[in-house]
């Protein structure tokens, strides 16, 4: 019986919410993962998403138990594959790449976990999961054997995701993927957002304040950072300061 621990709820409460993307193939060890919760603590980041492209399912397991005892920050899986799921978490998001062609990522890995999904005591979140094309190869793009949508094709984004919404997708999640040069527009969130009553989450490339603060205003629900907490853990002391200053 899946519990309802209301993250979509939270989801689509307000713009500019933080989650810190754990790929448990980087980090992996208790005293990494106590340092980053230290900080992201600290820094009031609302979630955390764990997952990755290429994650084994026992480093996968390893750092949701550890994450879960180290913190209570809402923990969301995001999964690279069918095999990274776990009860420690507190919701699931259930992705269906629509940017793709590729049956193995729109129903495939669903049908091999279907059981084990359903038995999950979590919250379940139909994703509609589109990627952007963020100037370089993603290990997502790659892995999926799929190609993103172009950077300046906005139209057919905004149908895509128009689309997977009326599949009865609720969240749309847009991707550029782990270390893009680019991120996600903040046009194309405000597109989507004008058009469509739902949830948006976007992730891949940033890593500077400014790009937060664009994607927050666009209408973002959560912004997804990842590689740059990776390569400079005091990224989190700087959000702590802007979350400050917008709350204050």
């Amino acid at each position: 019986m899946r519990s309802n621990k209301d993250i979509y709820r939270k989801f689509s409460s307000k713009t500019g919410q933080i989650a810190v993307l754990i790929d448990p193939e980087v980090t992996n060890t208790e005293e990494r993962l106590r340092q980053v919760v230290e900080k992201a603590e600290f820094s009031k980041i609302d979630y955390f998403f764990i997952g990755g492209s290429t994650v084994t399912r026992s480093d996968f397991q390893k750092a949701t138990v550890i994450l879960k005892k180290l913190t209570k920050i809402p923990l969301v899986i995001f999964p690279g594959d069918h095999q990274q799921l776990s009860n420690e978490a507190d919701a699931l998001l259930y992705l269906s790449l629509l940017s793709g062609r590729n049956p193995e990522y729109l129903i495939g890995q669903h049908v091999k976990s279907a059981q084990e999904v359903f038995a999950l005591d979590l919250e379940i979140i139909p994703t509609a999961y589109i990627l952007i094309e963020g100037g370089n190869l993603s290990t997502v793009a790659y892995v999926s054997q799929t190609t993103p949508i172009p950077r300046d094709k906005s139209a057919i984004a905004l149908n895509t995701a128009i689309a997977g919404v009326l599949q009865g997708k609720r969240v749309v999640y847009f991707d550029a993927g782990s270390g893009a040069h680019h991120p996600v527009g903040g046009a194309l969130v405000q597109q989507v957002k004008n058009q469509l009553n739902t949830t948006v989450v976007v992730g891949g490339g940033v890593r500077s304040i400014e790009q937060i603060e664009t994607l927050k205003s666009a209408g973002a629900n959560v912004i997804v950072i990842g590689n740059k907490i990776e390569e400079d853990i005091d990224f989190l002391l700087d959000i702590q300061r802007y979350k400050s200053k917008v709350e204050a």
